[in-house]
């Protein structure tokens, strides 16, 4: 049978899923809407509950497990991207923990804090996988993971990677007892350009928001850098920052 109607409960559950952050984390669930992104959530072991598709679209074998088969009309309701790729998947939630990452002995870290738009975290994730990095950490985190903007906008890198939330003074108790070499992105006399820094021993480098950066509490914590620019701006945006910096973690260890 083949669900045509927006009444149907089945989707009111997801739209609401879609739409309330606070429903999807008491369901303890979360959607993914996307062949490839489906897929990476399956490769990297997440538990789907359910899935609904639309054959004409999905020119795919269906996916094991429960399938409900949906009309177009239905799915362009429910999809952000219309009718791009006709599958969506419900899948429960991992509990992450930072207790549970173990560093390699040249590990590299990111550390995002107070991050606010999903956008921007997703954008995050996917430069991180692209280009190595172990783990995201993300501090006193106002953006849930899960957030169906995160998936989309990380192209389903959000499976693949290690990302934690974690206080301030937690995240470096962390750092410090397990010997990471720590540099914070804060503006200042001493700083030095990111490509100075040795940032192929273990290394974690620490950025604040957009609006206002590194927080006080990062102040005498790490070596302070900065990324060189020759413009007549003196900031860029968070995500670009983080991409180019993974780069240059990326371009060190390979040399």
């Amino acid at each position: 049978m083949i669900i045509e109607s927006a009444q149907n409960e089945k989707v009111k559950y997801v739209m609401r899923l879609l739409a309330d952050n606070r429903f999807r984390k008491k369901e303890d669930v979360f959607v993914v809407e996307g062949k490839q992104e489906n897929e990476r959530a399956l490769k990297f072991g997440f538990d789907a509950q359910e899935f609904y598709v639309v054959e004409s679209i999905f020119n795919e074998n269906l996916p094991k497990g429960k399938v409900h088969l949906i009309s177009e009309k239905i799915y362009e309701k429910i999809a952000y991207r219309g009718s791009s790729e006709g599958i969506i998947g419900v899948y429960r939630s991992k509990k992450l923990d930072l207790k549970n990452f173990k560093p390699t002995k040249n590990s590299a870290i990111i550390v995002v804090e107070s991050i606010e738009k999903p956008g921007n975290l997703g954008a995050i994730l996917r430069s991180c996988e692209a280009f190595g990095i172990d783990a995201l950490i993300v501090t006193d985190t106002k953006v849930d993971f899960y957030n169906p903007n995160v998936i989309r906008s990380s192209v389903g890198c959000l499976f693949g990677m290690n990302i934690f939330n974690s206080t301030n003074e937690h995240l470096y108790q962390y750092l410090t007892e397990n010997d990471y070499r720590i540099y914070t992105t804060i503006m200042h006399e001493n700083s030095e350009n990111i490509n100075k820094k040795n940032l192929i021993e273990k290394s974690a480098v620490v950025f604040g928001t957009e609006h206002s950066g590194l927080t006080d509490f990062w102040i005498g914590k790490g070596e302070n850098t900065i990324i060189p620019m020759s413009g007549s701006i003196d900031s860029l945006n968070l995500s670009n920052a983080v991409a180019i910096t993974c780069y240059e973690i990326s371009r060190q260890k390979l040399l």
